[in-house]
């Protein structure tokens, strides 16, 4: 398994943005430099490491820590380009924990020399010991072509290059796929987002804590921080770095590694089902998922999921991908199925159940039923449709007193299925829930509401929460997303449109996929509400940007009738234990 060492690596890398720099067209550039500059040895290196550079088609030079396996080379080549320094922090006043992650790059190094590759770990631009700007995720699509290119040139190399890494190494492994080099030949790649725009501003609304708190981390100015505040309109700046509009270039074998409560939970499926299924030659029917209980770094909360480590079975699948793609090794992995997943269940710590297991697929998502279940004014939730003609339920969202964020798909703090309650009884957070089950539902793919609502104003948010509501009242959040009502037909300038006071208007909001049993006993839970903060940016219900103008308090209105019926869309699916 891969234990998590890319994301230790990582650290705690997010899918943001930095200002939109232009970047050179890839064209048929090539790198400058094919051979290390010599120098003096750096005396900040890892042990067991060598320095080495590399000059970009611009000018600019990366400095790269290179090991190399024992014995006569040349050998096949694992690449990962990092913000977070080649080296680790040796500054202990600036990172006490500096020494300890220099052991771990050290022994990460190793995980691969010991398995007959050279592993190279390069400064990112602007980072660490490499020249240039940073610009968070900007110019790694050229950079990763330069730097595949150039490594696979040196005289330890065989020509074959992998590349490797976890959340931010992850996008830059990605990035480098994109523009296609020549002698990149199979990736793996941990938490990774298929698109920057939907996952800095999911559903329209900046993820303030984690976007503009991450950039903040990285040196990035206060004023490239406000530009971030307002970009969240799809333009070409957005996408010219996208993966999903992008990944038609792909031509890799990539295995995809995400978590059910990671930040990039979405991006890592979605890149596979389309890589999977409709990408191009080498990378279409050569693509790899796993799909785990975990989040982007360890869950928050009273739950905690078992068996995650039976997925080392059948080896270590990082190597053993590399091995067959890079060394031409038959070892087996590409006649296992094509996804690997963990089936979450009832989990609250020292009682977990048994129901928590690890499943394969032929492909994502297995095949499901959509299930509806509709809110009601009596805050039940069920798989009847409304027949009423008039229904629905109305509140005051007031953005001087958001709801607090207890959970979720988070970077920078708590994460995970926390406990809803922590909320509170609110008049401004809605809570419809299912008895209790008779049986169990089980279900595994994307899950969407569809939301019928009204507010007073021009613009609102309104935020929707998958929970499982275990027997004592713990309720366990699995899933939430946000959307901002000016952008429910889209995000392009021509989609955005304001609301019209009192009447409603539906909006889909994306949850993302999962796979959970609802164990008999538990009730399935849909919470609504207009505020998730810090996790959200908190809308000022004016239609215009945040902190011009005064905020003002809206009413907002959810309708649960036959007209319009709000509703919770679950993928069901029929597991033989469940019949």
């Amino acid at each position: 398994m891969f234990r998590l060492r890319t994301l230790a690596l990582a650290s705690a890398a997010a899918l943001m943005m930095s200002s939109a720099l232009a970047a050179p067209a890839l064209a048929e550039a090539k790198p400058k430099a094919a051979a290390a500059a010599k120098k003096d040895a750096w005396p900040g290196l890892p042990p067991g490491a060598s320095e080495e550079t590399m000059t970009l088609r611009d000018g600019v030079k990366l400095a790269a820590n290179v090991y190399k396996p024992a014995g006569q080379g040349p050998w096949p080549v694992i690449l990962s380009r990092t913000p977070y320094l080649k080296d680790g922090r040796i500054d202990p006043e600036k990172d006490p924990k500096g020494e300890e992650n220099r052991k771990r790059l050290v022994q990460l190094a190793k995980h691969y020399t010991d398995a007959g590759y050279v592993f190279v770990l390069q400064d990112v631009r602007g980072k660490g010991r490499s020249q240039g700007f940073y610009a968070a995720f900007e110019n790694d699509i050229e950079d990763g072509y330069d730097a595949v290119e150039w490594a696979a040139a040196q005289p330890w190399s065989n020509g074959k290059v992998g590349m490797t890494g976890g959340s931010a190494l992850g996008i830059t492994a990605t990035s480098a796929a994109l523009a296609d080099p020549p002698h990149l030949k199979a990736a793996y790649v941990v938490v990774n987002p298929a698109d920057r725009l939907a996952y800095s501003y999911p559903g329209g609304v900046l993820k303030e804590k984690d976007t503009v708190g991450w950039l903040r981390q990285q040196g990035t100015s206060e004023a490239v921080l406000e530009q971030t505040r307002r970009r969240a309109l799809d333009d070409v700046s957005w996408n010219r770095v996208s993966v999903s509009a992008n990944r038609k270039y792909i031509r890799i074998p990539i295995f995809h590694v995400g978590g059910w409560y990671d930040i990039f939970n979405g991006g890592t499926v979605d890149n596979f089902q389309v890589l999977q299924n409709e990408g191009a030659p080498g990378a279409r029917g050569n693509q790899k998922l796993l799909m785990g209980p975990f989040g982007h770094g360890p869950l928050s909360g009273g739950l905690a999921y078992p068996g995650f480590d039976r997925l080392q079975l059948a080896g270590d699948q990082e190597i053993r991908w590399f091995d067959y793609w890079l060394k031409g090794i038959d070892n087996g992995i590409m006649d296992e199925p094509p996804v690997t997943y963990f089936m979450m269940a009832a989990a609250e710590k020292d009682h977990a159940s048994p129901k928590n297991r690890i499943l394969t697929s032929a492909n994502w998502p297995p095949a499901y039923r959509e299930v509806r279940y509709y809110p009601d004014a009596a805050k039940t939730l069920s798989a009847k449709a409304p027949s009423v003609e008039v229904s629905s339920v109305k509140y005051r969202f007031d953005p001087a007193n958001p709801v607090p964020t207890f959970g979720g798909a988070n970077l920078t703090f708590e994460r995970g299925p926390e406990d809803q309650r922590q909320v509170g009884e609110r008049a401004d957070y809605l809570r419809f829930a299912t008895p209790p089950l008779d049986k169990d539902v089980v279900i595994s793919g994307p899950v969407k509401v569809e939301l019928y609502a009204a507010t007073d104003g021009p613009d609102t948010d309104f935020m929707a929460k998958l929970v499982d509501v275990y027997p004592d009242g713990y309720e366990a959040l699995v899933l939430d997303a946000p959307v901002r009502a000016r952008f429910r037909n889209g995000r392009l300038p021509q989609d955005v449109r304001m609301m019209t006071p009192g009447a409603p208007e539906k909006m889909v909001i994306d949850l993302w996929p999962t796979a959970i049993t609802f164990e008999k006993g538990h009730r399935i839970a849909l919470h609504i509400t207009s505020s998730n903060a810090p996790r959200f940016e908190v809308n000022p219900n004016t239609g215009r940007a945040l902190g011009d103008g005064a905020p003002r308090v809206a009413s907002n209105t959810i309708y649960m009738d036959a007209a319009h019926p709000t509703a919770l869309v679950l993928p069901v699916v029929y597991p033989a234990e469940a019949k």
